[in-house]
């Protein structure tokens, strides 16, 4: 009975999908090529101009919007209302800047060819739009979404998102079908009201809830409250009429106003990649390389041209606001594509008869030009870099040196350190063993799931990352792959495990130490090989931990005494293990203990 059940559409679809997205993806690997070429190269083989394996494209279309949300959501995340305001001038000013010029360069060269202003018009503001999912991922992988060249990309970015409302409208103007001002004025009113509401909810509700949800409630619930928040907010701009991805946007900069932005970042991001996989495979299933090979020469022109056009509006934005030479360089190129917005708004044109450029087949010529740059985007991100370095290095060093490199949203929580110590959870033993880490200014960073072990932390002076250190983003923002040390002294010993777990995969040389409430349980946990030396309590005291750790930053054993006796006092020299010399380099870690 089970084999005849029918194979329900969208797991047809998505098998497909991601079987071939993932083998040819591993291709282009292999070729040294970056994994969005092979997604988009994915999407041309399987979809209807390659072999046509998937069928229902719009299925596979619907899917890929999740991957767009899911993008935007995450962008917002990163980004803080605090960000927003002071980005301002370079998203209103910046923004305004660059699709102007686009768009009017645009609209005289094809007017020049002989196409009518309406349509000139509709071209031009087709190529001013920027591919925001392509840019944020190359960024995200960079992690550079916060560095100069990402705020001001990101800034135009946002700018041309919101302009997409308004070029809707626009579209059966175009058509000699106006709209009425005040569907306009109305349009322009929910915008602002949507972000009125978002700023509100951000500040007071939000917050308090995903509080609350963390303290009170499971994993799987703190990870479907954030995707209701994401998709909810997404849902209820569709339903005023504005862009599902704005919406996502704005659900983002509510979560970022959390103390656990972190940890919601961290639960969203494997779906985030999952589905912006899904985006990249439906964005080359558009394209037909039989048109291609038929106007090569045309595509090619066009897509020149389009380059041209875009490196000039954007360095000119970028300029117009000051920013480094290398910034205005390194940002035209990483924005010189047209976006995916540009279909939806290519659409609209359709049903009013416009057509990009007045071309017999242009939207098949739109559509090859727009999948041939943005699988070439990666490439000029490449050479932005290596202009842009050149250039620093021509100048000497100055603030213009730093480009794709900057800190991102949680880099003082311990991305940016260096053989420095990661300590999982805040209890009591933690907290002395960071009192005593701060003697000797050895750096570290503090990861918990705990929610008020954010507030103790800060009461302290101290930056506490909340989220699940088993989650890659959580760990990369921790340094764990960077790290000397990594402690567990406040985890039952089924979460040090799969805390030793992740610490190995991240960084295979890091030294793991442990805390156990039992012989037993220690004796478990170092049995395996994962945990490097473990501590129980009635075998070793808190002082052998500490001791051992800072044998491993070379303090030496009276200057470790004299630390130990300042953090835990006089009962550190009546513990019954006492305190233990520090690691020789010829004496195993953890041997005279178990």
């Amino acid at each position: 009975m089970l084999l005849a059940l029918s194979v329900p559409p969208l797991l047809e679809e998505l098998a497909i999908l991601l079987v071939a997205g993932t083998l040819i993806a591993l291709g282009s690997a292999r070729l040294g090529t970056v994994p969005i070429v092979g997604f988009l190269a994915a999407g041309a083989v399987i979809g209807p101009g390659g072999i046509g394996l998937v069928g229902d494209i719009d299925l596979v279309n619907q899917t890929a919007d999740i991957g767009v949300v899911l993008l935007l959501f995450t962008l917002g995340i990163e980004f803080s209302l605090e960000r927003v305001r002071r980005l301002a001038s370079l998203f209103l000013v910046g923004g305004s800047i660059q699709v102007a010029i686009t768009t009017a360069v645009v609209t005289l060269l094809v007017s020049a060819f002989g196409a009518g202003w309406r349509t000139s018009l509709f071209t031009g503001l087709l190529v001013s739009l920027s591919s925001t999912a392509i840019v944020l991922k190359m960024l995200s992988e960079r992690r550079a979404t916060t560095s100069p060249t990402g705020n001001v990309a990101v800034s135009l970015l946002i700018f041309q998102d919101l302009a997409i409302v308004g070029m809707v409208l626009l579209v059966p103007f175009l058509g000699n079908q106006p709209a009425a001002p005040v569907d306009v004025f109305i349009a322009i009113g929910k915008a602002l009201g949507i972000v009125a509401v978002v700023v509100i909810l951000a500040r007071t509700v939000v917050p308090r809830l995903m509080r609350w949800v963390a303290r009170h409630q499971s994993g799987e619930v703190f990870l479907l409250t954030v995707l209701a928040i994401c998709f909810g907010t997404a849902y209820l701009t569709s339903l005023l009429d504005i862009s599902i991805s704005l919406g996502a946007f704005l659900a983002g900069l509510m979560v970022s106003e959390s103390r656990l932005a972190a940890r919601a970042m961290g639960e969203v991001m494997p779906l985030q990649i999952l589905f912006s996989a899904t985006f990249f495979v439906s964005i080359g299933m558009l394209f037909d390389p039989a048109y291609l090979a038929r106007n090569a020469l045309l595509v090619i022109g066009l897509a020149i041209g389009v380059v041209v056009v875009k490196l000039l509006s954007t360095a000119a934005a970028a300029a117009a606001l000051r920013q480094p030479r290398t910034v205005v360089v390194s940002s035209a190129l990483i924005l010189a594509q047209i976006g995916e917005f540009s279909f939806v708004l290519e659409r609209a044109g359709e049903e009013f008869g416009l057509v990009p450029a007045g071309l017999d087949g242009g939207t098949d010529a739109f559509i090859a030009v727009t999948v041939l740059l943005m699988a070439l985007s990666p490439y000029a991100l490449r050479l932005g870099d290596r202009m842009a370095a050149r250039m620093a290095k021509a100048s000497g060093p100055s603030s213009e040196t730093q480009v794709m490199g900057g800190p991102d949203a949680f880099a003082h929580h311990g991305s940016d350190l260096r053989d420095h110590v990661v300590v999982t959870g805040y209890g009591p033993r933690a907290h002395r063993i960071l009192d005593a880490l701060e003697e000797v200014s050895v750096p570290y960073t503090i990861v918990s799931l705990d929610p008020q072990a954010e507030r103790q932390a800060a009461e302290c002076g101290r930056a506490l990352l909340v989220g699940d250190v088993s989650r890659h983003l959580i760990a990369e923002r921790a340094g764990l792959g960077e790290a000397r040390i990594v402690l567990a002294v406040d985890s039952p010993p089924a979460t040090v495990e799969q805390f030793a777990r992740v610490a190995r995969e991240h960084n295979p040389h890091v030294v793991v130490l442990a805390w156990a409430e039992d012989v037993d349980d220690a004796a478990d946990l170092q049995r395996n090989g994962l945990v490097d030396h473990v501590v129980a309590e009635r075998q070793a005291a808190l002082d052998a931990l500490i001791a051992h750790t800072l044998g491993h930053f070379e303090v030496p054993e009276t200057d470790a005494e004299a630390i130990l006796h300042t953090v835990l006092g006089p009962e550190s020299d009546e513990t019954d293990g006492g305190a233990t010399s520090p690691p020789q380099d010829d004496q195993p870690a953890g041997s005279e203990h178990l």
